[in-house]
């Protein structure tokens, strides 16, 4: 009995230790804030959806322009503190990485690139390169159908998935989370990137409440979606390829096991689950790269990469600048922009979490250069080959795709591909994985701001992850609709978020130059 009350009484105080150290106002409000969008969805779909579509509009419009200007100086600036003599600045409190380096990229590629760099990079190109972009539409040689509309619809679809989108993940932000909690103590929370600003004002009072609530709102609204998109786009491949009916207790089933996955790595944590999980989908990513590069249309592959990534280079400053048509740009750039602006605070305190004893240049160079080269590649291999299989076989890959279908379009290159059946199944595992490695890593990321550490409650982990599983059931279970309202509200809720990003433009580059003072560079 001694014992058993022993071991009870161990329990019990457990508990509360991880009660305590869970901020309980960020947890109600992002928490509450979701399942109320949620249950309003289900009450009435279109009245949330026009409601979200009115802000979705408002936001686009006041805020865009200055989304694009944060997004370019962010990359500009990264850059110029990983060339200079702050580049040899040592991050994290380590002198050496905690995490290997293959194991690390792994890590970077899996969790940023996400489930969007394997359907988007089917559906993208194919969008651009059948209806050009404004920028491209009255240049000379871009008729529809051509090659030279193929290679602008690449440098487009690059525009989205490259240096800019990349830089805002983790760059100058990285930094300053790197100095503030592993230098100087102070919580992994998004508020502390104000902390430079506003001083512990921020750290304790309603502001910072604020502000970590609106970070996690945007990052598991724009986690919640590719899940949900994921329980529709495997149910329609399960059916295309096996027979299996694609209903909702299908996608219900396929979002459990996505659900069961993504969280037991996110509580095996950083150095296990997640860094196996990575690992794995990086093989399979480049064992199907290197196949579809041999065995597909290899010759139109590196062409298009060749000539796309020169055209995004050319017209980098235009297209990150272009304000011409703002009802095509408030549904593609300013659109990605937003979503990936939601991420930007946790996907920051994610990187700085795995990149302890790294430089800056190190840091910068991979998630502002690196990773943005290897992702338009990976967006060339796939999306390049059903261009190129379109434009041999007008109709092949486009008439599937009509009404974006986006999982239609993946399935339609691949079958064109030698053992076409096989390397769909494939692609659908990637699929999953790519988004499992995303939800692992932003249930880990989303218990962090929870809990001030980044060692969070193993509790604090499963409640997140089986959080977002169940929102996305219950968005699909109203059809696409609600994972469609979903997306939209995301750009919403990066309003905030955008503003928290500002100050690390100029916070940044004073961190990197004190500490390289600091270490004697």
């Amino acid at each position: 009995m001694d014992s058993n009350s022993a071991a009870n009484a161990e329990a019990t105080m457990q508990n509360k230790k991880w009660l305590a150290d869970v901020d309980m106002p960020v947890f109600l409000i992002s928490g509450g804030a979701l399942v109320l969008f949620a249950l309003l969805t289900l009450y009435d779909i279109d009245m949330m959806s026009n409601w979200v579509n009115t802000s979705f509009a408002a936001s686009t419009k006041l805020f865009g322009a200055y989304w694009q200007v944060l997004l370019l100086l962010t990359f500009v600036i990264g850059l110029f503190l990983a060339v200079s003599r702050t580049g040899r600045v040592v991050l994290g409190g380590l002198k050496t990485p905690e995490i290997s380096t293959f194991k690390w990229i792994s890590i970077v590629m899996c969790t940023l690139l996400a489930g969007g760099g394997v359907f988007w990079a089917a559906a993208e190109p194919l969008a651009h390169f059948t209806s050009p972009p404004p920028l491209f539409s009255d240049i000379a040689g871009n008729e529809t159908g051509t090659a030279q509309a193929a290679y602008n619809a690449l440098a487009q679809s690059f525009m989205h998935w490259g240096f800019l989108a990349w830089a805002i993940l983790g760059s100058l932000t990285g930094i300053v989370f790197m100095y503030l909690h592993y230098e100087k103590g102070l919580p992994l929370k998004p508020r502390t990137l104000l902390y430079p600003v506003f001083g512990d004002r921020v750290m304790t009072g309603p502001l910072g409440t604020i502000v970590d609530s609106c970070c996690v709102l945007a990052v598991v609204a724009g986690t919640v979606g590719p899940i949900g998109f994921l329980g529709l786009q495997i149910g329609f491949g399960l059916e295309k390829l096996f027979g299996i009916p694609n209903t909702y207790i299908t996608q219900v089933t396929i979002l459990v096991g996505l659900v069961v996955i993504y969280t037991l790595s996110a509580v095996t944590g950083v150095t296990k689950g997640i860094q196996i999980l990575s690992r794995f989908n990086v093989i399979l990513a480049v064992a199907l790269m290197a196949f579809i590069l041999f065995f597909g249309p290899t010759a139109f592959i590196i062409d298009s990469f060749i000539q796309g990534f020169g055209i995004y280079l050319d017209k980098f400053i235009p297209m990150a600048t272009f304000r011409a048509s703002p009802g095509w740009l408030d549904w593609w750039t300013v659109f990605f922009w937003g979503w990936f602006l939601g991420y930007g605070p946790l996907m920051a305190m994610f990187v700085a979490r795995i990149s302890r004893g790294r430089t800056i240049r190190e840091m910068v160079l991979l998630i502002s250069v690196v990773a943005p080269v290897i992702t338009c590649f990976w967006f060339t291999i796939v999306g390049g080959s059903g261009l190129a299989f379109e434009l041999a076989n007008p109709g092949v890959i486009s008439e599937p795709f009509t009404g974006f279908n986006m999982p239609a379009a993946l399935l339609a290159i691949t079958e064109q591909l030698p053992m076409g059946f096989v390397i769909s199944v494939l692609f659908l595992i990637l699929t999953t994985i790519f988004v499992a490695t995303t939800g692992d890593s932003m249930t880990y990321s989303v218990s962090m701001v929870m809990t001030g550490n980044d060692h969070p409650h193993p509790f604090v982990r499963v409640f997140w992850g089986v959080m977002m599983g169940l929102v996305a059931a219950l968005l699909i279970s109203i059809g696409a609709g609600g994972i469609s309202a979903l997306q939209s509200f995301i750009v919403v809720t990066a309003v905030p978020v955008s503003l928290v990003l500002l100050p690390s433009l100029w916070t940044a580059p004073m961190i990197a130059r004190k500490m390289a003072d600091d270490q004697g560079l």
